[in-house]
């Protein structure tokens, strides 16, 4: 089923579309609400928000840009907002942030077992990017969402977009370098 025929079913009472929509985007809207916050509980509770919101909010959506796009875009600015009235994120947290700060070298037994894996490394390092370089990359990467996509969805301009994606790519390719080395000299 397509989007618009998914809406208009949802639109005239059909709580089945419903259910088929949100199983459709819950990973978008879940990997959404992950990269902002960590807490599990508050996930759950604003992923349920965040669908509440378009259920509310769809019928004015006009399909001025894709459905993922709204929703992505209700996500991100819902839980932005709960944070920021919660406390939880601060300005600073959005701001531009000292890089070398974020990929500390690890000696726990955990870190170095987790880094023998390739994957598993990008992956934890990917975490340990600030919240806007995560969900710029994100978006782009994983989600495939054009630059426009994202700046509708995050309210950034497009340049600050394109700064925060090569930020986010240099940080990983530069601690990637050092984990090969690590391999290499091992």
């Amino acid at each position: 089923m397509d989007d618009q025929s998914l809406v208009e079913s949802v639109l005239r009472g059909n709580d089945q579309a419903f259910e088929f929509l949100i199983r459709k985007y819950e990973k978008l809207v879940f990997h959404m609400i992950q990269k902002l916050t960590n807490n599990h509980v508050l996930v759950e509770e604003l992923a349920q928000d965040v669908f509440m919101k378009v259920y509310q909010k769809l019928p004015g959506f006009k399909f001025n840009s894709k459905l993922s796009t709204w929703i992505a875009t209700i996500a991100y600015r819902h839980t932005i907002n709960t944070l920021k009235k919660e406390n939880r994120m601060t300005y600073q947290d959005m701001e531009e942030v000292d890089e070398g700060n974020f990929f500390k070298e690890s000696t726990t037994p955990e870190d170095i077992l987790t880094t023998t894996n390739t994957s598993s490394f990008v992956q934890q390092q990917i975490e340990k990017l600030p919240a806007h370089y995560r969900n710029v990359l994100y978006l782009f990467h994983i989600e495939e969402m054009t630059y426009p996509e994202i700046v509708e969805i995050t309210g950034m301009p497009e340049g600050t977009v394109k700064n925060y994606l090569f930020r986010a790519r240099k940080l990983l390719k530069d601690r990637l370098a050092k984990f090969v080395k690590k391999e290499e000299l091992l």
